[in-house]
């Protein structure tokens, strides 16, 4: 056998299975062959005649035919014309004892694949059935894979959204599911390029580079891309683009499969995304109130189950809810729903905005998220813009307004440019600070603490204070709040313990220092403190004044650093803002004070307002019972300073006895 045979025996191995229709009319040499095929398959059916044949074909798939040429009621070329009719690729060899080429012709114009002549030669028969056998196995794994592409390209057809664009970038294939999401006809797009769907916020180099990869470098490209449909409304996709390439290297086409991802994006992308999509929208954004406390009360799951129930039936308070078709849940409480605003008014032409808001806002009040052990009351805070520009930016500072504000409602149009001026404001006060720092700007004022019954001084409280370039002293009023915000508050007041210890080698007398529950949180100032109060010189000279704050983290940290400056510094502690604000009674536990400063704002008005006097007073006697020394901020006056001696106050402080200023 030559090397042929060789190769074509390798596929002999699935040859029993194929199947084969035998057809002879009672031929010696037919016979002959027949034997032969039995060798390699053992599926054989036999006709007799044409007519016969043809009928066992029409009804049953086989993979090869063997037919002799004369045959009574329709003989073999006949056979063949009409087997190529119904399947133009089965193999056909014929087996003849008559050599005319006329016969030889008519078969091969009727399309066969061998035909043997009488006497039949084995090896010849072989080589020709083996090329038989190759083509029928080939073409069947041919169709198996045509199959399962098929198969694959329906469930790509189905689950992608694909299209094709020949090497210019013109569109020629589009599936149903490109039509879908776009909202175009295929008439629209064929013969069109992408950017009939292209979304201007894709910048040109984004495509620069897409072009280029797929084009000039004949690669694969990845991404996510951002469409807009034919209602304009915005889509993402994430998306494969392959330039399909001839034998030579040249691009014969691109084929693009994406994936429809809008639903997966963050929804505050998908809020946005539809805001700049709408000519004239209203937004609204609501604010679970004090949601961080809720954070803080009960555990995550319990948390995110009432934000969920709560976002799933928000709807069902707003008046005219079924205008809104979607709510954007944005996290930490937070959710938002719009509207086409004209549409809405349109539906609606007597609507008033504000009214119906209230409206919502009561009812959220008036109901119960309901879990199993748990039945919570919500409020809420809400924002609203109309218009076409910066409205996600205008509702989200106008909630942090709201709550500033203690509003619960606030209508935000125009707000970011107040947002960006205050921005511009507190990027010049950074600047400030961090060249006060760099100068050696930062200085401290001290003003004096006299004790009522003698009028003298006992003490003085140490001032933060900034030196401007014009050389104005700028109150802590206008820069310490914004540099919490950035890395110059811990430098801000690392300068105040050095001028404040300082001062102390250069006077008698003690000195007060304010810090703050952020300064006693940051271990390097901590330990500074600790460090400087245990100095002999320092001992007993230093009192700690505590400012307000809501966000302490770590009681026990707060407690341990009163205890260790008190015991190896006999430093003393004094609550600053005594009796406004979130000071209360609650933090006298916490801290053990040895002195309370009373809240300026209450000595303010205590010459004319009764409560003032009464709730000094009230502070004044629960002092005196527990052995802690009181202080009044802002005496600007004897009648003030005669009112606060007689209800008992130990200490005064203000611009009566003396306005802050330098020592040395």
């Amino acid at each position: 056998m030559n090397n042929n045979q060789n190769v074509s025996e390798t596929f002999l191995k699935n040859a029993s299975e194929l199947s084969a229709l035998y057809v002879e009319d009672n031929l010696d040499v037919a016979k002959v062959a027949q034997k032969l095929l039995k060798l390699f398959i053992s599926k054989i059916d036999h006709a007799a005649n044409g007519e016969e044949a043809l009928s066992k074909f029409k009804s049953k798939s086989y993979d090869l035919i063997l037919t002799d040429i004369n045959m009574p009621k329709m003989n073999g070329i006949e056979l063949i014309e009409n087997i190529r009719e119904f399947d133009p690729h089965i193999p056909i060899i014929v087996v003849s004892a008559h050599g005319e080429q006329e016969y030889m012709f008519k078969a091969i114009q009727a399309g066969i694949d061998g035909f043997i002549l009488k006497p039949l030669e084995p090896e010849q028969f072989k080589r020709v059935l083996f090329k038989a056998i190759e083509k029928t196995l080939i073409y069947k794994e041919h169709n198996k894979n045509l199959s399962i592409l098929k198969q694959y390209q329906d469930i790509t057809n189905k689950s992608s959204i694909i299209s094709k664009t020949d090497p210019n970038g013109i569109i020629t294939f589009v599936n149903e599911n490109f039509l879908k999401v776009s909202e175009y006809e295929e008439n629209e797009l064929i013969g069109r390029s992408h950017a009939v769907i292209r979304h201007p916020d894709n910048p040109k180099e984004f495509f620069k580079d897409l072009w280029y990869t797929i084009s000039k470098k004949k690669e694969s490209w990845e991404g996510v891309i951002k469409n807009l449909s034919k209602s304009g409304k915005p889509y993402y996709v994430k998306t494969v683009i392959k330039p399909l390439l001839d034998d030579k290297g040249k691009v014969l086409e691109y084929i693009a499969l994406r994936n429809d991802i809008s639903e997966i994006m963050s929804e505050k992308k998908q809020l946005i995304s539809s805001l700049e999509s709408n000519n004239n929208a209203i937004l609204i954004m609501i604010q679970i109130e004090n949601f961080d406390i809720l954070d803080k009360f009960y555990d995550t799951k319990t948390v995110e189950k009432i934000e969920h129930i709560y976002g799933t039936t928000l709807l069902n308070h707003m008046p005219h809810n079924q205008t809104f078709k979607k709510i954007y849940t944005l996290g930490d409480g937070c959710f938002a729903i719009s509207e086409d605003f004209d549409k809405l008014v349109a539906q609606y032409p007597e609507l008033d905005v504000e009214k119906q808001l209230h409206k919502f806002i009561k009812n959220t009040r008036n109901s119960t998220i309901k879990l199993e052990n748990i039945d919570y009351d919500i409020s809420v805070v809400v924002s609203y813009s109309i218009g076409t520009k910066n409205l996600y930016e205008n509702v989200r500072y106008g909630i942090e307004k709201a709550i500033d504000e203690n509003k619960n409602l606030i209508f935000a149009n125009n707000l970011m440019k107040e947002a960006q001026k205050n921005a511009k404001n507190n990027i010049e006060t950074i600047q400030m600070v961090k060249k006060a720092l760099d100068d050696s700007k930062i200085i401290s004022f001290f003003q004096p603490i006299i004790d009522n019954n003698t009028k003298k001084v006992i003490k003085y409280e140490s001032l933060v204070r900034l030196i401007n370039e014009n050389g104005e002293v700028i109150s802590p009023y206008f820069f310490l709040d914004v540099s919490k915000k950035g890395s110059y508050y811990t430098k801000i007041t690392n300068r105040v313990i050095e001028n404040s210890f300082l001062i102390l080698d250069h006077i008698k007398d003690n000195v007060s220092i304010n810090i703050s529950v952020l300064d006693i949180e940051n271990d390097a100032i901590r330990e500074k403190l600790i460090t400087l109060v245990t100095k002999p010189q320092y001992k007993g000279r230093v009192t700690f004044e505590l400012l307000e704050d809501e966000h302490i983290k770590d009681y026990r940290k707060v407690r341990e650093f009163i205890r260790l400056v008190k015991d190896v510094g006999n430093a003393k502690i004094a609550i600053d803002d005594f009796g406004s604000g979130y000071s209360n009674f609650e933090r006298l536990l916490i801290y053990s004070p040895d002195i309370l400063k009373i809240d300026g704002s209450l000595i303010k008005n205590i010459e004319n307002d009764e409560f003032s006097r009464n709730l000094v007073e009230t502070i004044v006697v629960f002092a005196k019972k527990q052995g802690i020394k009181t202080i009044a901020e802002f005496v600007e006056n004897e009648n003030i300073y005669n009112i606060l001696t007689a209800l008992g106050v130990d200490y005064s402080q203000g611009y009566y006895f003396g306005k802050p200023e330098k020592l040395i």
